[in-house]
């Protein structure tokens, strides 16, 4: 199964770019920018990503992503990020970043979008991979300031391909966003949202009839919520799980709690994701392996899941055509008879 998934071609939709910034990248950037973090190693810094509800996930997050200042940074983390998609065999990906944070904390949008779009091209043309770009608004924050953050957005409209909604879900609900969203949409946007992971069956409910989202980003728990699950199944709403983080951040408390097989069987378009990789310990083999082996999965219904992946995501059916003959090409490899 570890050699299947491994070469498996697989597409990724839940993946926040400053969650893939590993310690020895945080202390290269951070002593190219003479940023000065609060560990005197990457033993230390390692140690420290031990943590046990998201917002303290958040705190060591934000506090990490300050290392990012220039231009040139943002690109160098996006394309470590695209390496590791060739190795894992990721053929299309589509990205989160915070640019509020980054805006924030003194670097500008332009900065911030210009690296990412950079890389994302060149891992195009130089690794075969496919990208799609998600800006995603903090939901701590203010509608007004995720409006203004809206209008920087417009002069990348050809390269970001959706907005978003991330950072902590407790007592800020999808609603609180309804006009941002209903811009973004008006421009052209898709819209995604993360809901349901620390908060209730209800936020998943909001961000589907109040911000008319496309995705939602965890939805796990939407099992608490019979009727919720049988309308995302009819409806084919597709929801990026991501098993580890979930674990990490105690929504479960081991993997085999997670519902995302229970989910699957229902008819639930659910897809396997790794959420932010360098703090969670898995990336997309990782994730795809423990979910395969803790519920005992078959070869086929791990490349089901898989094909879920291009199902949900923004590429055009053309596109989606590409890449399922992908996946049916090396299925064919695979399954085929020893003569």
């Amino acid at each position: 199964m570890k050699g299947f998934i491994s070469g498996l071609p697989k597409v990724e939709l839940h993946l926040h770019l400053e969650g893939t910034l590993e310690p020895e990248l945080m202390f290269a950037l951070a002593q190219r920018n003479g940023v000065i973090i609060p560990y005197s190693s990457i033993e230390s810094l390692k140690a420290a990503y031990q943590f046990h509800d998201l917002q303290a996930f958040l705190n060591l997050y934000y506090q990490g992503a300050l290392v990012l200042r220039t231009e040139q940074d943002f690109y160098d983390l996006t394309y470590a990020y695209l390496e590791r998609c060739k190795e894992q065999h990721i053929i299309h990906t589509e990205v989160f970043f915070d640019p509020q944070f980054h805006t924030r904390a003194g670097v500008a949008f332009d900065t911030v979008a210009s690296g990412i779009t950079r890389a994302l091209r060149d891992g195009e043309t130089n690794l075969g991979i496919s990208s799609g770009l998600i800006m995603c608004f903090l939901r701590d924050l203010s509608e007004d300031d995720a409006i203004e953050t809206l209008k920087q957005a417009i002069a990348f409209k050809d390269d970001i391909v959706a907005v978003g909604l991330d950072s902590a879900e407790q007592g800020n609900p999808p609603e609180k966003f309804e006009r941002v969203f209903a811009m973004a949409r008006n421009t052209g946007f898709k819209t995604v949202a993360h809901a349901g992971e620390e908060g209730p069956s209800e936020y998943i409910w909001g961000a589907i009839k109040v911000l008319k989202v496309d995705r939602i980003d965890h939805g796990v728990r939407c099992t608490d919520d019979p009727k919720l699950v049988a309308y995302l199944a009819e409806h084919q709403i597709p929801l990026t799980v991501c098993p580890l983080s979930n674990v990490k951040l105690n929504a479960f408390e081991d993997l085999s709690k997670h519902n995302i097989v229970e989910l699957f069987k229902q008819g639930v378009l659910v897809t396997i994701n790794s959420d932010d990789p360098a703090y969670f310990g898995g990336y997309l083999n990782d994730n795809y392996l423990a979910v395969a082996e803790t519920f005992e999965l078959s070869k086929q219904d791990v490349a089901l899941l898989s094909d879920n992946g291009i199902k949900a995501s923004f590429l055009s059916d053309e596109k989606k055509r590409v890449l399922q003959n992908k996946l049916a090409h090396y299925l064919d490899i695979q399954f085929r008879p020893i003569i």
